[in-house]
């Protein structure tokens, strides 16, 4: 279980070993995304994977091993941040948290020019913003504009 009273299994538990053993950086979460054929790790504010040879080889090994893609996502208590984070951050220029009939819903302004790398082929990253959201802050909907 992590701090946030979410419950891991122990499948997710297993992958979170591994990533740790592979890159020396111990994920807070780790998501099974079925849907997109990936395992999405969350990672603590301010932790960046080594953006080097060694770390791209680590990611890389993981890949390989998991037999699905790996995403790292760095969390944030702030709402709107994660869900940036969770975009990737480039080409959004605004995320606003609003809440409408009860519901919480993320409204990400994104650049005209950069709006299809942040919704992501076939909505990939649109997606794993709207899973960590939901799990981390329960918002409902991403809506990317």
């Amino acid at each position: 279980m992590t701090g946030d009273g979410i419950v891991l299994t122990e499948n997710e538990l297993r992958l979170m070993s591994l990533f740790s053993t592979f890159t020396g950086i111990s994920p807070r979460d780790c998501v099974i995304d079925d849907k997109f054929d990936r395992v999405i790790f969350v990672v603590d504010e301010g932790t960046k994977l080594p953006n080097d040879k060694i770390g791209r080889e680590a990611v890389n090994y993981m890949r390989r091993k998991v037999n699905r893609d790996v995403e790292v996502v760095e969390y944030s208590d702030d709402p709107a941040k994660l869900v940036a984070n969770a975009l990737g951050g480039r080409g959004i220029l605004e995320v606003k948290i609003v809440t409408r009939g009860g519901s919480k819903m993320a409204i990400v302004s994104a650049d005209p020019k950069e709006k299809g790398r942040v919704v992501g082929k076939q909505g990939r990253n649109a997606e794993r913003a709207r899973l960590l959201a939901k799990r981390y802050h329960g918002i409902d909907r991403v809506q990317i504009t």
